[in-house]
């Protein structure tokens, strides 16, 4: 993050006695190096030499270990060795003539300074020189010879610019540099269509709307969700929904013609993930929700779900971008036992760098729409190396873009998806109970804090843990508090103010009538 410390370790050692030094070479994203940055050694005979970095814009910084034989150090140790030993100055001769050459060449090393670091380098370079002609001396002792040399302005001096020898070099590595939202921050989670939706008084279809929510509805809610003090909004998908095999109340497959289907479903005639459902609105409201939000100081965060309804338009444009069963219809979404035969997973295999070039477009799209932070359902079903090229390309355009990685998968591929380059995880938080388990995960998760930002959700849509479900109010009470005291980042789906606690069916972890499924 932008001011935030970064810490570079390094295991620098040679052969033989002489003296060895490191130092780090940190470039900025347009390729500026900074200042000469001297590593310092951490003792204990571990050979590991350490030093921190700050960065002061976004972007991608990087960084270079330069080891070093420190020509200087070694001289240092063997004059303060033999004087103290009592050796005269006959027998320091060549001591001091390699201790002069060496001062020499820190003059030189001063002058070269770069332009940024101009002041006192004409003063750094007499000194510089000054101390190699009283070391050649021959009309004084030698403690007045050596005493400008020992002197803690010439020992600064060689600290800040020393003569270097056979210098190696790292490989260049690469540190993202975010701004302070990918650091922290509170998310409230809903969904524009029940925003003043109005249901049917029918008993016997009590879940037909009589009235879908809007965008324009939702930028009035925006009030409600800053009063609350929340700095995300983050909406589910607002795309067009499919109307093929589209899923009724609590995921049944017979849905009505009134329906409203899954938001997941992404894909219609009406267009796919460049759209908006029409019901919703047009990009003129959509352009007047981010607005809204952008004067209560509230950011927008939208669903980025690469799944289509057997209806999007790509199902028949690029059939190449889905798997083809042997009977020779194309395979639904699975996570048994759920089946989702309103959503086709996309095939990252047939056609990579034709689907990857269409979602950066739609990614931009919505980010010239005003969308910086994207939450991305189930990146772990698709190529890592795809992300990383996504993210890399969409922080290449926009730097402000930020991307929170919904992988509830395993422990591997969640660290792995933020090393390359998600800028926040979800957690397994939600079922972390017990103060013995908290405690575990809070460690681990510290341990991964150089590359994984957690961001804890006590409830999802598809997430109603028995805790809340068996605890009251007080369990809610005691999940929220442990969310936004655990790390810097959290979120709640809305009705979790309101203790909204009935699963399905118990045992269960959805939600009755799941607003997933209806308004």
């Amino acid at each position: 993050m932008i001011g935030e410390p970064v810490g570079i370790e390094a295991t620098v050692f040679r052969e033989g006695h002489d003296a060895v030094a490191a130092s780090v070479q940190w470039r900025s994203p347009d390729g500026v190096l900074a200042p000469f940055n001297r590593m310092h050694p951490l003792g204990g005979g571990t050979d590991r030499w350490r030093t921190e970095v700050v960065a002061d814009v976004k972007g991608s910084w990087s960084y270079v270990v330069e080891a070093w034989s420190d020509p200087l150090g070694t001289w240092y140790h063997a004059v303060e060795v033999k004087s103290d030993a009592g050796q005269g100055a006959d027998e320091l001769a060549n001591d001091l003539e390699i201790g002069a050459q060496l001062f020499e060449q820190l003059a030189d090393t001063a002058e070269q300074a770069d332009e940024a670091d101009q002041s006192g380098t004409a003063a750094r370079a007499e000194l510089a020189r000054a101390i190699a002609a009283d070391l050649r001396r021959t009309d004084v002792d030698l403690q007045l010879r050596i005493t400008r040399a020992m002197s803690r302005e010439a020992r600064l001096l060689a600290h800040d610019h020393p003569v270097r020898e056979l210098i190696t070099r790292s490989p260049r590595y690469h540190v993202w540099v975010d701004r302070q939202r990918a650091l922290y921050g509170a998310w409230y989670e809903f969904f524009p269509r029940s925003i003043n939706a109005e249901l049917a008084s029918d008993p016997a279809d009590p879940a037909r709307p009589t009235r879908h929510g809007t965008l324009v509805d939702a930028t009035k809610h925006l009030d409600y969700v800053a009063d609350l003090d929340f700095d995300v909004v983050y909406l589910p998908p607002i795309h067009p929904i499919g109307r093929v095999n589209r899923k009724g109340p609590n995921n049944t497959l017979d849905a009505k013609p009134t329906d409203t289907g899954s938001p997941w479903a992404i894909g219609s005639p009406e267009g796919g993930h460049d759209a908006i459902h029409p019901e919703l609105g047009d990009e003129d409201d959509f352009a007047a929700f981010v607005a809204r939000a952008r004067e209560l100081e509230l950011e927008v965060a939208l669903d980025l779900a690469l799944q289509c309804a057997p209806d999007h338009p790509w199902v028949d444009k690029h059939p190449e971008w889905f798997t083809t069963l042997p009977d020779g219809s194309i395979a639904y979404a699975e996570n048994p036992p759920k089946k989702y035969q309103d959503i086709y997973p996309l095939n990252f295999d047939n056609d990579p760098s034709g689907l990857a070039a269409e979602v950066l477009r739609i990614t931009m799209l919505w980010v010239s729409r005003g969308v910086k932070i994207f939450r991305v359902d189930n990146p772990h079903t698709k190529p890592l190396s795809f992300w990383q090229w996504l993210i890399g390309n969409v922080k290449a355009q926009d730097p402000d873009v930020l991307f929170l990685a919904e992988a509830f998968t395993r422990p591997a591929m969640m660290h792995e998806l933020a090393r390359i380059g998600f800028t926040q995880s979800y957690t397994y938080f939600t079922w972390r109970n017990t103060a013995w388990e908290l405690r575990q995960y809070g460690e681990e998760l510290v341990a991964a804090a150089d590359y994984m930002r957690p961001n804890f959700f006590p409830n999802t849509p598809d997430i109603l843990n028995e805790f809340l479900v068996t605890g009251g109010r007080s369990a809610f009470a005691l999940r929220l508090v442990l969310a936004t005291m655990m790390v810097p980042s959290y979120g709640i789906y809305s009705g979790y103010e309101l203790y909204e606690n009935e699963p399905v069916r118990p045992g269960s972890e959805e939600y009755l009538n799941s607003e997933k499924f209806q308004l």
